[in-house]
């Protein structure tokens, strides 16, 4: 947990909770600039028995990606707490933002069906926004197509009742919106190269080789960093406007 972050807070409520289910896979270059801008926040390391603060002290959760999938309670039973405090989320109308494995578990959470192996994507691609991707203020001053990281084997569903606001030429569901504020992802809008390195490290798919992945994200960091601090900063704003977080 980002201590030093509560600590110069000075309280330990309206705290922004990172939940991690996985080493490999940080918040990167989101908790970099909430740490520049002194917004508080914790990282949940759940992969190593960490605890969720009390819903009443969070503003807002971030489920970030794992390599395991929705289904894998039984090797990670973490992940049934944190359906349930997604469920505790959304019953309580706090912002919540899942990126990849997160955004997954709340399709789940909602309903909606996982697969495994249709719309599989590796590498640095674009995606572009729907009609109501463009009007959500999630992507606010985001381009209508823009360049992404993308990690994943298994892909979501939109659930019944949600708006989806992305989606690429791989993979039709890119992104979703549940109710006023809890949105799915399926990209990674939060890697840098140290992170998109180590992910590549044993990586093998033939006509996919990790050196071409990292030069790709190397060149392309530029504008994927300034979507990326972009998304940052609306759900930021959504947080504001649910008066969370001041």
């Amino acid at each position: 947990m980002h201590l030093a972050v509560w600590e110069a807070w000075g309280e330990r409520k309206n705290m922004l909770v990172f939940i991690q289910s996985d080493p490999e896979v940080p918040a990167g270059v989101y908790a970099e600039s909430l740490a520049e801008t002194w917004i508080p926040f914790i990282v949940v390391e759940l992969f190593d028995s960490g605890n969720m603060p009390p819903l009443r002290d969070t503003s807002a959760v971030v489920v970030l990606g794992g390599s395991m999938g929705i289904h894998d309670t039984g090797k990670h039973p973490f992940l049934l707490k944190v359906k349930d405090h997604i469920r505790a989320v959304l019953d309580s109308g706090k912002p919540y933002l899942g990126i990849c494995l997160g955004g997954q578990l709340l399709a789940d959470v909602l309903g909606a069906k996982v697969s495994t192996g249709s719309y599989g994507e590796v590498g640095t691609h674009s995606v572009s926004l729907t009609e109501k991707g463009v009007e959500d203020p999630l992507f606010r001053s985001v381009p209508g197509r823009f360049t992404t990281f993308q990690w994943h084997n298994d892909s979501f569903a939109i659930p019944e009742g949600a708006d989806r606001l992305a989606c690429s030429d791989i993979c039709p569901n890119q992104a979703f919106r549940f109710g006023e504020n809890a949105y799915g992802l399926q990209f990674h809008p939060e890697v840098n190269e140290h992170i998109v390195t180590a992910w590549c490290d044993g990586f093998d798919s033939g006509n996919n080789p990790p050196h071409k992945i990292i030069s790709t994200f190397k060149d392309m960091e530029s504008p994927f960093r300034v979507v990326s601090l972009q998304i940052l900063r609306n759900f930021l704003d959504i947080i504001r406007s649910s008066n969370k977080l001041t």
